[in-house]
């Protein structure tokens, strides 16, 4: 893609300069169309002089219609050569903005407001496509023609001309003052605009919520008022606009009406033959068109200059990814060594920037643990604790503000960002399918994968039913989101697109929220594979997940507050009972553990269901399961 993808610096003007030798050229065509089309009324005067001499009107009616075919063929080549430039301006200015943004640091990219993204994107890109071709290009042509018919106008009539500049003059300084309001409330009207996309943006990414709650009026009455701004400082636009292009007719016709007036009565009197006379009027009617196309191409330009100022803004956006200079090569993917840790935290300290004003919001104070090269980790904590930002700081969504986090070993600020995401998989909370078939949002992580590979981590990710009972198998095509598979299933095909992707760990946030209680145990049984080959990392919200862990951390307050397995957590953790026996108590229907300090009891005795109950739960003691606290218990 002309104009670079990537995460280089890119701008406007940086563009515009790789095109100027198209747009040069399609102006030096313009500019022998105007030179032939200037030639147009001194080939008429000529024409008239030798019909009044009563010689052959051959030569002069030849030269008049190849001056006719030239200025129509220069005209239209210009104008195929500067739509062509302007089209690729608009490509290359697209192509850098969606580089920038697929690279753009998060903490700046998530201040933006989307909806106003798409608009500099799609809308704001086109409106500088129609500035720095077609405006540009018609001030130029339609300047040059102006000057040209000015300065031979001087040179038929100099009084005639001066009755001529005191008319346009006046329309002149009228037209440039409009055109300065003009770029004021286009720039407003650009912004309302953003503004009113970004709302619908925000309404239709969450219209079941809004309709489950009944919002339609609500949302349609303030996106109703956004849609009214916009309204209204378009009308502002389209006032200006019209303004502009009267104040300049006004001018042209009062000097016509003057010009032929004055230059009637100078024939009348023998002053100025009708020759003479004809060609300024012809030149004067020429000025016409290019006077209201010029002052037509300052207004587009006005608001195309609103625009680049937006596009601007947007691709100067901070990007991630700037790799420092002595960034190592980047490693092979596959399993760490065993003998290093595969994640390590080090006093890592983070907090989010929230507003304009960079307010910090402390997430983590101090964490560290470890994470071995093999094995299930779980992350568990109360909501607020740092467990997903954790994961981020780990893929390097954003840098941590103090301490280290280190991959087998190295510090993750210090490899290649593709290396780090590439030895890291992430299954993030929400399940993010994409608008295509199953085939391309299982491959999406690994383009090259075998049918081999896409089958396996089907399989693996127990969606292999799933996809035997859709229309088209994995060529399925799935709406925007994923529409098409159920929650669950679009969590496991996210799943599998991890597995897929065959990383050193995996990261798991809450992966199994939305899996039935069949196809759980069933992801359980993959977890114990795939831990077996890589370490894996899970935001535990069930129970199951928890107790099948190697290790577990419990974070509280952006702070460890401890680590071990499930049975000496349950013995020698408050926090972790409390987490773990509210979950079992909401989440299963079974009785929460008993706190380590005394609380009311209550005999309880567990349904029948207990005795075949999963085999991880066997360090629960049976005090623990026929007691359930009185008292409400914090949800996990």
């Amino acid at each position: 893609m002309r104009g670079g993808t990537g995460n280089g610096t890119g701008s406007v003007a940086s563009v515009f300069r790789q095109h100027t030798t198209l747009l040069v050229t399609g102006v030096l065509l313009g500019l022998f169309g105007v030179a032939a089309s200037l030639t147009q009324p001194w080939a008429i005067g000529e024409l008239i002089k030798t019909a009044g001499r009563g010689g052959s009107l051959t030569q002069p009616i030849a030269q008049l219609v190849g001056l006719f075919c030239a200025g129509a063929l220069f005209s239209s080549l210009q104008a195929y050569i500067i739509g062509r430039a302007g089209e690729n301006i608009v490509f290359d200015v697209r192509g850098i903005l969606t580089g920038r943004l697929l690279r753009a640091d998060l903490t700046a990219f998530g201040k933006q407001s989307q909806g106003d993204i798409f608009t500099r994107t799609v809308t704001d890109t086109s409106l500088v496509k129609i500035a720095l071709s077609q405006s540009l290009a018609q001030l130029i042509i339609s300047g040059a023609t102006v000057i040209g018919g000015v300065v031979l106008m001087f040179l038929i009539d100099l009084w005639l001309m001066v009755i001529t500049i005191s008319c346009l003059g006046v329309a002149s300084i009228i037209s440039i003052a409009l055109a300065r309001k003009l770029r004021k409330v286009a720039l407003e009207n650009r912004d309302d605009t953003g503004e009113f996309a970004s709302d619908i943006q925000r309404v239709l990414s969450a219209l079941p919520t809004v309709k489950a709650s009944r919002a339609e009026p609500r949302e349609a009455a303030r996106i109703g008022k956004l849609a009214d701004k916009a309204r209204r400082s378009g009308i502002r636009v389209n006032a200006y606009n019209a303004l502009l292009m009267p104040s300049m007719n006004v001018g042209t016709q009062g000097a016509l009406a003057v010009v032929v007036g004055v230059g009637m009565s100078w024939v009348a009197r023998g002053e100025m033959n009708m020759a003479t006379l004809t060609s300024f009027i012809m030149y004067l009617f020429q000025l016409v068109s290019p006077l209201v196309m010029f002052f037509m191409g300052v207004g587009q330009f006005v608001q195309g200059r609103a625009a680049i100022q937006r596009v601007d803004e947007l691709a100067r956006m901070p990007q991630e990814g700037n790799e420092p200079a002595d960034a190592r090569p980047p490693m092979s993917f596959g399993p760490l060594a065993r003998q290093r840790p595969a994640v390590e935290f080090h006093d890592v300290r983070f907090a989010y920037r929230r507003g304009k004003q960079e307010e910090l919001t402390p997430v983590l104070q101090g964490v560290s643990f470890t994470v071995p090269a093999r094995g299930l980790t779980a992350v568990v904590g109360p909501s607020g604790a740092g467990k997903t930002t954790m994961f981020q700081l780990i893929e390097r969504f954003y840098a941590a503000d103090g301490g280290r986090v280190q991959l087998s070993g190295q510090n993750i600020e210090s490899l290649p960002l593709d290396t780090v995401r590439g030895l890291v998989g992430y299954v993030q909370q929400d399940s993010a399918a994409m608008r295509g078939t199953v085939r391309e949002n299982l491959i999406y992580a690994n383009p090259h994968a075998t049918e081999y590979d896409i089958q396996e981590a089907v399989e693996m990710a127990g969606l292999s039913s799933v996809v035997a009972h859709l229309p088209r198998g994995l060529d399925t095509e799935l709406g925007d989101q994923g529409s098409g598979l159920s929650g669950g299933q679009r969590q496991r095909l996210c799943i599998a697109r991890t597995l897929l992707q065959k990383p050193a760990v995996m990261l798991l946030d809450e992966a199994t929220s939305n899996l039935d209680s069949d196809s759980e145990r069933d992801f359980r049984e993959v977890l114990r594979r795939v831990s077996r080959q890589c370490a894996v990392i899970a935001i535990a919200h069930r129970i199951s997940t928890v107790v099948d862990a190697e290790k577990i951390v419990v974070l509280e307050g952006g702070r460890v507050r401890a680590t071990g397995v499930h049975r000496d957590l349950m013995e020698h953790d408050e926090l972790y009972r409390r987490l773990a026996g509210s979950q079992l108590h909401a989440g299963s229907g079974y009785t929460a553990p008993a706190a380590a300090a005394p609380v009311p009891m209550e005999p309880w005795s567990p349904p029948p269901a207990i005795a075949i109950g999963w085999p991880a739960y066997a360090g629960l003691t049976d005090q623990t399961v026929r007691l359930r606290p009185i008292r409400s218990e914090e949800q996990w």
